[in-house]
């Protein structure tokens, strides 16, 4: 840190330009177990907004400068600490939007994802902030792409669907004739960390800890690794697909018939699908809690989910009927006993290293929380997610609930993995949910044959 940059920090300490507070729970595991250093880029969440109508760049302009000072983390960065970083809030925030125009052959498909690629991984100055940017792409008259990445230290899945709610109320105030004010953000990101950190009780901890040490004794790994670790480390591609909306009422109704949530319907079948792609029957992967319990919370932005490890032991001579029931009876316990992800590796003694995820490799996600497709008068925005940050998976499945179809995204590290194998396995996926949505109680390994 310069000599410059310590005496501004001085200044604003003393005006209030800036307070610090100190990490909170998820954030500490972002820098205490991630195999990739929590600057790198593996930990940016991207998604896009499609947005049909006329908005204008002031428009968009007035509208984000609104959310920024609406939403703490949007103003907030990282000043490091002797054994941990504080976070850094500062009371007037910078907007960050660019504009361009798209020529016609990089306005749609792969081209289109390749320009949203460049915007999504420029690095973030995790000093000096801001940890977000959107870029507005212009595709025609009233067709544009808002792309927007943010830092996953100050935001998770559900605050995507937060700031796109935020955007379209803030356009609202600004440009319609009575549009009111905004109602108050009730609960500041770093009031839930200093409550959710005070609420956490030693005794309580060391009972889960018994329950996960128990739980995941002699976790196996499920595929070698590169000798040279460090050159995978972050280095994740994503790849979207989706299901038919055939193929979706049909794992709506599996779910209903099975008495399963579709949550465990999906999971249940992925870890059948690994166990078939990589001849391991014990599967432990990762997966997402919101840790929104309080109603205040599902309006802010920042990063409060947590992780939580679900094992599961394939047995091919079962039916799925009995496949589901024993993941979802095996997924309620374990959400259950939900504990902050550092306190978890601290318990179990386990350690990230460089591209290593220190309890497992894969992570498993269904992205159920609010994703909201907005139509205002002359405007509509749409919602599509691309990375939740998951640079601390070697593979990982996001699916997410989009209407009448279930949209699938891949990220994996292209060290172990090629662009041929995810689509393989995303192939395998498929045929498993159109096999056992169709025969849910005809044994797994004839529907496998």
């Amino acid at each position: 840190m310069s000599l410059d940059l310590r005496a501004n920090l001085k200044q604003w300490l003393e005006s209030g330009e800036i307070r610090l507070q100190p990490l909170s729970l998820p954030q500490r595991e972002l820098w205490e177990n991630s195999p990739v250093a929590p600057g790198d880029i593996g930990n940016h969440i991207c998604a896009f907004i499609e947005v049909r109508g006329n908005i204008t760049q002031a428009d968009c302009e007035a509208a984000l400068k609104l959310v920024v000072e609406r939403q703490e983390v949007l103003r907030l960065s990282f000043l490091p600490g002797k054994e941990q970083p504080f976070q850094m809030i500062r009371r007037t925030g910078t907007v960050v939007l660019d504009y361009r125009e798209l020529p016609a052959d990089q306005a749609h498909g792969e081209a289109l994802e390749a320009v949203m690629r460049e915007i999504f991984t420029r690095p973030f100055d995790m000093l000096r902030g801001p940890l977000y940017r959107v870029e507005m792409l212009q595709r025609g008259p009233g067709d544009l792409v808002l792309v927007f990445a943010i830092h996953h230290a100050i935001a998770d899945g559900w605050t995507l669907g937060v700031f796109v709610q935020e955007l379209a109320a803030a356009y609202l105030q600004n440009k319609l004739p009575g549009g009111g004010s905004l109602p108050p953000v009730e609960m500041s990101y770093t009031a839930w960390a200093a409550a959710e950190r005070a609420s956490w009780q030693a005794a309580e901890l060391e009972t889960r800890a018994a329950f996960w040490r128990k739980h995941l004794a002699e976790i196996p790994r499920l595929w070698e690794r590169p000798a040279d670790e460090n050159a995978r480390a972050g280095k994740l591609t994503y790849w979207a697909s989706s299901l038919s909306p055939e193929a979706t009422r049909n794992i709506r109704a599996l779910a209903k018939t099975t008495g399963a949530t579709l949550f465990n319907t999906l999971l249940a079948a992925f870890q059948v699908t690994l166990a078939q792609w990589t001849g391991k029957t014990d599967i432990v992967v990762g997966s997402p809690v919101a840790n929104r319990t309080k109603q205040a919370a599902k309006e802010t932005m920042g990063y409060f989910a947590g992780v939580v490890p679900l094992r599961g032991q394939v047995d091919l001579t079962q039916t799925f009927a009995t496949a589901v029931k024993r993941v979802q009876d095996a997924s309620m316990d374990c959400f259950a006993e939900a504990m902050p992800f550092a306190e978890l590796a601290k318990a179990l003694g386990v350690k990230a290293e460089a591209g290593h995820n220190p309890i497992y490799d894969v992570r498993f996600a269904l992205q159920n929380h609010p994703i909201p497709d907005i139509t205002l008068p002359s405007l509509s925005f749409k919602l599509r997610m691309r990375s939740t940050g998951t640079a601390r998976f070697d593979l990982a499945c996001e699916v997410t609930e989009d209407g009448d179809e279930l949209e699938v995204v891949w990220l994996y590290r292209p060290s172990l993995f090629t662009p041929e194998d995810t689509q393989e396995l995303n192939r395998r996926y498929q045929r498993v949910l159109a096999n056992v949505s169709l025969s849910p109680h005809t044994p797994l390994a004839d529907l496998l044959a």
